[in-house]
């Protein structure tokens, strides 16, 4: 009987240590869960905040797209003055170098 005893007893030791033991996983999971959540609350105002930045900076670029475009125009008409100067020099030079040679003659 006392062997009998002693088993049951080193049984309910063991069957209380796995409990024990399981108990502390659960509650391990549990607050791994919790951190989790805390970290997608997180990164959730972490995007919520770059998706307001992006549209005010889209709102940003928008209005400055009128002087965008502006410059783009300026920039085309100053490279179509530059070639106009560099025809009427060339063509000075012609004028020039043909008045030199009818002076000569």
């Amino acid at each position: 009987m006392g062997l009998c005893q002693d088993v049951f007893s080193k049984m309910a030791t063991y069957l209380m240590g796995k409990l024990t033991a399981t108990s502390e996983d659960c509650k391990l999971l549990e607050n791994m869960n919790k951190l989790t959540s805390l970290k997608y609350l997180e990164m959730k105002d972490i995007a919520v905040n770059i998706s307001r930045n992006l549209k005010d900076l889209n709102q940003k670029y928008a209005a400055l797209q009128p002087y965008l475009d502006q410059i783009t125009l300026t920039e085309e008409q100053v490279a179509a003055l530059e070639q106009a100067a560099y025809k009427l020099d060339a063509y000075s030079k012609k004028l020039e170098a043909k008045y030199k040679l009818e002076r000569i003659l």
